[in-house]
């Protein structure tokens, strides 16, 4: 299987806590293979969370943006639907069947602080693993959101500062 390839059906996730789950609220365009493999992970075991499939994560802060909406099912499966439209940009097979096509019609707010912060947060990740990545991050003066979110003026959200 080529380097590009990259093939997912399902998940093996250890129980570790510490490890943490990440949604990014950038656009999924600014990671790099192994950040969008790890978003795609992610948002797959969220979205098994809030269809109540697992025990674990059941209680992750960054879950409440899902949560607080009118259909979290639905948001969070937008959510992996434009996670996936990237990875096929870029040529990766992810099962886009893991995800229904059951799609919200609306955005959800994200504070521009948190955007700040997010964005921090991958040019420090990037600068220790992906020089290319981190040279491409650098470069760009106003990063956008992932298309399941709208930007309001803010500080960071709580459930995410210093993580």
């Amino acid at each position: 299987m080529p380097a590009s390839t990259i093939r997912i059906v399902g998940l093996c996730l250890g129980t570790d806590a510490s490890r943490g789950m990440r949604l990014w609220s950038l656009h999924p365009k600014y990671l790099d293979a192994p950040g969008l493999v790890a978003l795609w992970r992610e948002a797959l075991l969220a979205q098994a969370v809030l269809r109540c499939e697992t025990k674990g994560y059941r209680s992750h802060p960054q879950l409440h943006r899902f949560r607080d909406e009118s259909a979290p099912v639905r948001f969070i499966a937008t959510y992996l639907q434009h996670v996936h439209c990237e990875a096929v940009i870029r040529g990766c097979r992810f099962d886009g069947s893991e995800s229904p096509p059951d799609r919200a019609s609306t955005q959800i707010e994200v504070p521009t602080g948190q955007l700040e912060f997010e964005w921090l947060h991958l040019a420090e990740k990037l600068r220790k693993r992906n020089h290319e990545h981190y040279a491409i991050q650098r470069a760009t003066v106003l990063p956008a959101l992932h298309p399941q979110f709208r930007g309001v003026l803010g500080k960071a959200t709580p459930w995410k500062r210093g993580a």
